[in-house]
Parts: C-alpha cells; sequence; structure tokens
C-alpha cells in the first residue's frame, strides 16, 4: 500500500488548514495537519472530548493555553499533550510556508492534573 509523504500535500493558500486522515479507530484517530499562515480565529478556543498529542513535522507554530500568558513556540521535531478540554488555540502557524502536524486524538485516564506542557 502507497501513501503520499508525511511533510507534503495539503491546501497552500494563505490562511488555510486541511487536514489527512491516517489512521481511524474506535480509540484513536491519527492525522496530518497541514497550515498555512493559520490561526484559530480570534476569541475562538479549542475544547476537544479526547487528549491530543501533535508533533511539528515541518514549518513553525505558536499555541497557546486558556489561563497561561506564554505562547509555546513549536518547530519541526517539537511535540505537546494537550489533555481533553484543555482549551488552547493556534496563535499562528509559518507566514512564509507550510506548516505539517502530526496529530495524534486519543482517549486517556492518566492525566487527572489537567496539565499541558511541551517536551
Amino acid at each position: 500500500m502507497s501513501a503520499p509523504p508525511l511533510a507534503s500535500g495539503g491546501d497552500s493558500r494563505e490562511g488555510s488548514e486541511s487536514s489527512l486522515p491516517l489512521l481511524e479507530t474506535d480509540h484513536l484517530n491519527l492525522e496530518r495537519i497541514t497550515s498555512y499562515a493559520h490561526a484559530t480565529p480570534a476569541g475562538e478556543w479549542y475544547d476537544q472530548e479526547r487528549d491530543e498529542w501533535v508533533l511539528i513535522l515541518q514549518g513553525r507554530a505558536g499555541l497557546s493555553f486558556a489561563g497561561q500568558e506564554r505562547i509555546v513556540e513549536m518547530n519541526p521535531g517539537d511535540f505537546v499533550h494537550i489533555p481533553a478540554h484543555v482549551r488552547h488555540r493556534v496563535e499562528w502557524t509559518d507566514p512564509h510556508g507550510q506548516t505539517v502536524w502530526l496529530a495524534l486524538h486519543y482517549t486517556a485516564d492518566d492525566n487527572a492534573d489537567g496539565s499541558a506542557g511541551i517536551t
């Protein structure tokens, strides 16, 4: 079975974001997200039902989390775990090219503290 390279493809219009499902089961979803000079609309936050682990494959991005002043800057190879219901938003992605993310959404039972962080 052949598949496109993870770090290529997607919409390249400024402000765009597209998603390509890679694997879906009852317990997890794995997707490639491609962003180009994209940001979450002002005043909006993501509040997801499942935990998310996201890795930057290409490009750059800035994430913010509700209750935290600091924007988490991400570069290729950086990843972050976002527990379910931790409100977050994309402040910016690379304005000069595509930012390619690998995002794993899953159900977890072991993050009772609700913390989020970058490793």
